[in-house]
């Protein structure tokens, strides 16, 4: 049995960007040469979503039209009122209190089987990592279990 680590490294380029990282997890695990196993694919921020979804853009249109529903980037937040906030500060705290309401929708990690060194996904499926703040470096972090 073994067990290996891995961060994958992102750029995201806006708001409900919808990463799909299907490949790159399927590249960490082909060089892992794990034949059958599980993964699990963890988001390691409170902002960033690891969804298994279609990758069919109109339904990624609706999913951030239902978000933004959910949690609009209009709405006040009492996250974001700096002046009353005194936990979790830093000096660049920016005014995110809707993608946090957003996050408390969405998964920050997934399990898969591994079968036959290969992800079991259905045959829509695909792994995406879902920004729900503004563009900035990402880390989604892949332990593998496995012989």
């Amino acid at each position: 049995m073994k067990l290996i680590n891995h961060i994958i490294r992102l750029k995201t380029a806006t708001t409900l960007d919808f990463i799909d990282i299907t490949d790159k997890i399927k590249a960490k695990l082909k060089k892992a040469g794990i034949k059958r196993g599980v993964i699990n694919i963890q988001s390691l921020h409170t902002t960033m979503a690891v969804l298994v979804q279609e990758a069919e853009p109109l339904l990624i249109s609706d999913i951030k039209k239902v978000l933004e529903k959910v949690a609009p980037r209009t709405t006040k937040y009492m996250h974001d009122n700096f002046d009353i906030r005194t936990v979790n500060m830093c000096g660049d705290e920016c005014a995110n209190g809707h993608a946090h309401c957003k996050a408390t929708f969405l998964p920050t990690s997934c399990y898969l089987n591994i079968m036959k060194g290969d992800l079991q996904l259905g045959k829509w499926q695909r792994i995406f990592a879902v920004e729900l703040d503004n563009a900035r470096s990402r880390q989604i972090a892949l332990q593998i279990i496995g012989e």
